[in-house]
C-alpha cells in the first residue's frame, strides 16, 4: 500500500512525525504537508499564487500551501507515479469535534481524499497541553485496518479523536455522532499603541449535552469514531419544500 500523511499544523509538527511512523507497518509512507501551520484554513486552495514543494528528506515533502492543496499535489501532480490508498490526516494538536469539523484543515485535508475517491482518515488528539502522541497513533493504525477491512461508502470519510491518556487507560473505541459548540464572547476588541481597534477572534466554548457525541466519549474516556457524509442535502426539507410557493 501507499498511504499519504498530511496535516494542518505543518510538516515539522511531532504529530504528523509519529503518526507517519506508525503508518509504517501499514505500507509505504509519503509525508507531504504545509511546510508552515495552516490550523482553521478549513478546505481552502490556493488559487493566486504558486505552490512551492520542497523534499526535505527521503518522502517528506513540505508545501507552501494549505492542506488540500497537499493532498491535490499528491495525487495529481508530477512528483509521484501512483495515487495513494490511503490517506491520514493528522494527528492534529487539539480536537477537531462537532461544528470545528467545518473550520478544521485536518479535517478537510480527509475531505479532499474522499472526494478524490480515496479512503480518508483524519485524527486529532483531544488536547491542546503538550502531550506524547503515541496513543493517538496507535489507535489511528487501529481504524484504519478496520476500515481496509470493512470499507466506506462513497463521499464518506472517519473522523477520529483520542483522549489524551495513556494507550491502556482508553477504554476502547465508541462510534459517535457530532456535537454541538458555541462560543461566547467570540470576537475580542483591543486597542494598538496608536489608538486604533483590532479584533482577535477567540471565545470560550461551550458544548452541548449530546448522547453519543464526539465530545462525550472522549470526555468518558473512549476514542470517538464518526463517519462524515460529504452530501449535506437536507432530504427531509427537500420534499417538504416541494408544497413551497415560490
Amino acid at each position: 500500500m501507499r498511504i499519504l500523511v498530511t496535516n494542518d499544523d505543518g510538516v515539522m509538527a511531532p504529530g504528523i512525525r509519529a503518526l507517519a511512523k506508525a503508518c509504517e507497518e501499514l505500507g509505504d509512507v509519503i509525508v507531504m504537508a504545509p511546510d508552515t501551520e495552516q490550523s482553521a484554513s478549513g478546505h481552502a486552495l490556493t488559487l493566486k499564487q504558486p505552490l512551492r514543494v520542497q523534499e526535505l528528506e527521503p518522502n517528506v515533502y513540505g508545501v507552501s500551501g494549505t492542506p488540500t492543496d497537499c493532498v491535490l499535489l499528491a495525487v495529481h501532480g508530477p512528483l509521484f507515479n501512483r495515487v495513494p490508498d490511503l490517506i491520514m490526516s493528522g494527528i492534529n494538536a487539539g480536537p477537531n469535534m462537532g461544528d470545528d469539523v467545518t473550520y478544521s484543515g485536518t479535517v478537510s485535508a480527509a475531505f479532499e481524499g474522499t472526494l478524490l475517491s480515496i479512503p480518508s482518515i483524519a485524527v486529532s488528539l483531544a488536547t491542546f497541553d503538550v502531550y506524547p502522541y503515541d496513543t493517538a497513533a496507535a489507535c489511528a493504525v487501529r481504524v484504519a485496518k478496520a476500515l481496509l477491512r470493512g470499507g466506506l461508502p462513497p463521499k464518506t470519510l472517519l473522523n477520529l479523536n483520542v483522549p489524551a491518556l495513556p494507550m491502556g487507560e482508553i477504554k476502547g473505541f465508541r462510534l459517535t455522532r457530532l456535537g454541538h459548540r458555541v462560543f461566547r464572547d467570540t470576537i475580542v476588541t483591543k486597542t494598538d499603541p496608536r489608538g486604533r481597534p483590532y479584533y482577535w477572534v477567540a471565545g470560550t466554548p461551550e458544548w452541548d449535552a449530546m448522547e453519543k457525541s464526539d465530545m462525550s466519549a472522549v470526555q468518558e474516556g473512549f476514542a470517538s469514531v464518526t463517519p462524515l457524509n460529504m452530501d449535506m442535502t437536507d432530504y427531509k426539507l427537500l420534499v417538504d419544500m416541494e408544497n413551497w410557493d415560490f
